[in-house]
This record gives structure tokens, sequence and C-alpha cells, in this order.
């Protein structure tokens, strides 16, 4: 019995053809078997091998070489707190110690009692200049204060609608900023005088 569904299979045997090399497509393909089982078995990385006819030591390889691979169970809504240094400058070590309160846990990779939530620290998540910034539930969390991360564990503990979809990129803008500025006047160059 196959540990992911036939439908995330053909999406990875899909997937080497939209790739310069078939070994590129191994990174995509284990996000998309973690997405589906939540974290990567022996029997995922085995499957996702065998659906991009790869050699599955390299495919292991891969998923124990990068931290945003699980190979324990996490929880439902993983907190990824940036703990770089503009983060850590702006607060990140004090929003650390409040999600770990609030959703109950002592340590990096701990599951919340409600299976719910876990958190790791990482390095950077490149939205500088939004910190302190997380990342959760694929979509960046920017200007953290204890009264948002109490707000974003409330809205998953008890959802009420969707979540909105998740933001392009970090460097999407604040909420107040519109999107892009009109364009600049041209303004012609003078001829140089002899």
């Amino acid at each position: 019995m196959s540990t992911l569904s036939e439908h995330v299979l053909e999406e990875i045997r899909e997937l080497p053809a939209k790739y310069p090399q078939p070994r590129s497509a191994v990174m995509p393909a284990l996000d998309l078997a973690q997405e589906e089982a939540g974290y990567l078995t022996a029997e995922a990385m085995s499957e996702v091998a065998a659906a991009l006819k790869l050699d599955p030591g390299y495919v292991e390889g891969v998923a124990t070489f990068y931290t945003l691979f699980h190979l324990q169970p996490t929880g439902k809504h993983r907190f990824y707190v940036c703990t770089n240094l503009s983060c850590t400058l702006r607060g990140a070590n004090d929003i650390v110690e409040h999600v770990k309160g609030a959703i109950g846990v002592h340590e990096a990779g701990e599951l919340s009692k409600d299976g719910l939530f876990s958190y790791e620290e990482v390095e950077c998540l490149g939205a500088c200049e939004y910190a302190p910034v997380m990342r959760l539930d694929h979509r960046y969390e920017k200007d953290l204060t204890n009264q948002k991360i109490d707000s974003l564990i409330a809205q998953r503990r008890n959802p009420v609608a969707e979540p909105p979809h998740p933001l392009p990129s970090p460097r999407a803008g604040r909420a107040n900023t519109p999107k892009s500025s009109p364009p600049k006047p041209r303004v012609p160059r003078r001829p140089k005088s002899a």
C-alpha cells in the first residue's frame, strides 16, 4: 500500500520535465510528499525516489540535509520564527518565548498537547525590513507582537473561515502600502553645451 496518494505521485512524476536535470525535481517532490503526509517517512521518501527514478539514498540525503524537511511529526501549524540579527534586534527572542508559552512547548520541534502547533527557529526568511518576522502556514507574518501571535493562535484553534491565500513574497508590501507606485514621468536630458 502506498503512503502517498496516486494524485501526488502523478504530480511528482511530472516534475522532472520542468527542470534541466531530473535531480532538480527532488526538493519540490519532497515538498509535495511532506505537504500530504505531514512529515517525510522512509516509505514516502522511497516512493518519491521511485516516482523520479532516482536512488533512494540520494532522495534521503536531500531530505536530511535541508531543515525545511521534517522526518518526525510536526504540528499542523508550524511557526518558523526568524532569529537572525535583524529579527533578534527587533525582539525575536521575546517572540520565541511567547510562542513557546502560548502553544505550551519547551523546545523547538516539540508538539503541542493538542497536536496543532510546533515551532522552530530559522536563520533568515529574507524579510529583514519587516522584523521580527515568521512563516506560518506558508504565509509570512510581519512586524510581530505578542498580541499578533495570540491572535494567530486563536484563529487556528477556532477557525471561522478559510484563511486568506498566501502572499506571493515577503516583499509584497505592508498592509497599507500601495502595491506599486505610478510610473515617474521621464525628464528629457538637456544637450551638453560646448
